[in-house]
């Protein structure tokens, strides 16, 4: 799998599908918290597996859309940490 260049955070993603629902108009539909979606939404929160079906249910796409997102934006964002060089455990 090719990794996005700075991918978006699925929250930024999920507002645009959101267009004029209310985060709270939202979190009721999907049966989560308010607090809960617009942490997400904000990006200061990441989408769990539970997220991921409830999201898919409700615009009608995969889990795993949603789930790819988040994996894809976590992966970039470690990828720009220093971390010691680890050696091979196995040849």
């Amino acid at each position: 799998m090719t990794r996005m260049h700075n991918p978006p955070h699925p929250g930024e993603i999920l507002r645009e599908y959101l267009g004029d629902i209310t985060v709270t108009q939202a979190a009721v539909k999907l049966g989560v918290n308010r607090v809960t979606l617009s942490r997400l939404v904000t990006g200061s929160s990441g989408v769990s597996a539970d997220m991921a079906y409830r999201l898919g249910e409700a615009f009608g796409t995969s889990p795993e859309l949603w789930a790819g997102m988040q994996l894809q934006y976590d992966l970039y964002q470690a990828g720009k940490l220093k971390r010691p060089r680890i050696d091979r455990l196995a040849a």
